[in-house]
Parts: structure tokens; sequence; C-alpha cells
């Protein structure tokens, strides 16, 4: 599989993940993976800012799609093709982007800015 067959793919796991999610046959560990996997995908911040040279870019081409096939392997595969079936074309557009997903994202950073500080002025 190249590249790009792979990041088709992906466009249809990340909607697959969200899916499996709500599935009461999705195991709870999993359920933790795709909650951390979703809310990083639809957050509009990164965690690494992408302003960030080589660094800013890792995270959307190392970790997302790490958290994604760390997530599916946590699925039952009989569970996650049928919603891999049913997100076809879910996100056809792109991938909605949701301000309320952001908090975990900006919560993080606070903390580390929040230490920072302590371990400066304290």
């Amino acid at each position: 599989m190249n590249l790009k067959e792979k990041a088709k793919e992906l466009k249809t796991d990340i909607p697959a993940v969200f899916l499996s999610l709500k599935s009461s046959d999705t195991p709870v560990v999993a359920k933790v993976f795709a909650c951390i996997t979703v809310v990083y995908a639809l957050s509009p911040i990164d965690l690494i800012p992408d302003f960030i040279p080589v660094l800013g870019y890792l995270d959307d081409v190392i970790l997302l799609p790490a958290l994604i096939s760390l997530t599916i392997k946590l699925i039952p595969d009989t569970i996650f093709e049928q919603y891999r079936k049913e997100a076809e074309g879910m996100w056809q557009s792109g991938k909605p982007k949701k301000w309320y997903y952001a908090i975990p994202i900006a919560g993080i950073w606070l903390i580390i800015l929040w230490l920072i500080a302590k371990a400066v002025f304290f």
C-alpha cells in the first residue's frame, strides 16, 4: 500500500474510530484511545504548533497516524470493519473542526506554561 492509499484510508478511519467510540461493543481501553484520537484529530489546535519548523508537521505525520493505528488495533476487527463501511464518505468535504475539541490541547499547553512559570519565578 503506497502513501496516497494510506492517506485516503485515514480519511475513513477517523470517522470509523468516532463511530466505534459510540458503540457499546467497543472495549473500554479502545474507547479511551478512540476518544484521545478523535479529540486530537478534530481539534483545531495542534499539540506542536505548525509554525515550528519540522516539528510542527511531525505530529500530523507521525502522532495522528500512530494514534489511529493503535486505536484500530484495540477495537475488534468485526466492529471496526462495520463502522469503516458506515463511515465511507462521511467527511468528504474534510474533517469538521470543532473548537470545543481544542479544550484538552489548550489545557495541556496551560499546564506546560504554568510549570515553566513556576520553575522560572518560584
